[in-house]
């Protein structure tokens, strides 16, 4: 029983966006109190919503091995479940790493638009640190080594170079970030963007 109920369950907002990943524990919680509803459907994309009382008597017509017991039935553990009455969508921050940097520009040197390897790959600040150009997100970008070397301690525009785009801090698409090091189940795939976080670049220019 206990390895049913730590089960991956989709959670999906009243708008049926795809907001988070909770254990089947959680999920059968809110789905007895009332707060969310089982969504259950076919493989060409018919869904079915089920309160608790709806879900419970759909398992005893439907046993499944995947469920778990109580004193008096057994319910089946859902796969993606939707909540009542939250319509919003998760803030994250992305972190301000060197990995998110290089998802940010795609591998792709901000200069001369190569997209190469990561180890051909350096990180540059667009205004050089000695001349107070911070290491933020809208100052640094992927920049191969033949433009790095050419830029050197210079501005772009000193150095002939120009931005492909102006950096900007990344934001997160709405969708859900999973791991996937356990299963997907088939019906996630609904609700789910597989790249399951895109970065938004601006499109001004440097």
């Amino acid at each position: 029983m206990s390895l049913a109920l730590n089960q991956q369950v989709l959670v999906l907002n009243r708008l049926w966006q795809a907001v988070n990943v909770c254990s089947a524990r959680r999920a059968l919680t809110l789905l007895f109190e009332g707060h969310a509803q089982v969504v259950s459907g076919d493989s060409d994309g018919d869904f079915k919503t089920y309160n608790f009382a709806q879900w419970r008597d759909f398992s005893v017509k439907r046993p499944d091995d995947d469920a778990v017991g109580t004193i008096s039935f057994r319910i089946r553990v859902p796969r993606v479940i939707l909540l009542m009455v939250f319509d919003r969508l998760p803030k994250k921050e992305v972190k301000f790493t060197r990995h998110n940097i290089f998802e940010r520009d795609k591998n792709t040197c901000q200069y001369c638009s190569r997209t190469l390897d990561r180890k051909d790959l350096n990180l540059d600040h667009v205004v050089p640190r000695d001349r107070g150009g911070p290491t933020t997100w809208e100052n640094i970008v992927c920049s191969c080594i033949p433009c790095n070397t050419r830029k050197a301690n210079r501005t772009p525009f000193e150095a002939g170079l120009r931005l492909v785009r102006k950096p900007k801090r990344p934001k997160w698409r709405p969708f859900v970030q999973v791991t996937f090091g356990a299963p997907m189940h088939d019906i996630w795939r609904h609700f789910l963007d597989i790249a399951y976080w895109n970065v938004e670049l601006g499109e001004g220019t440097g």
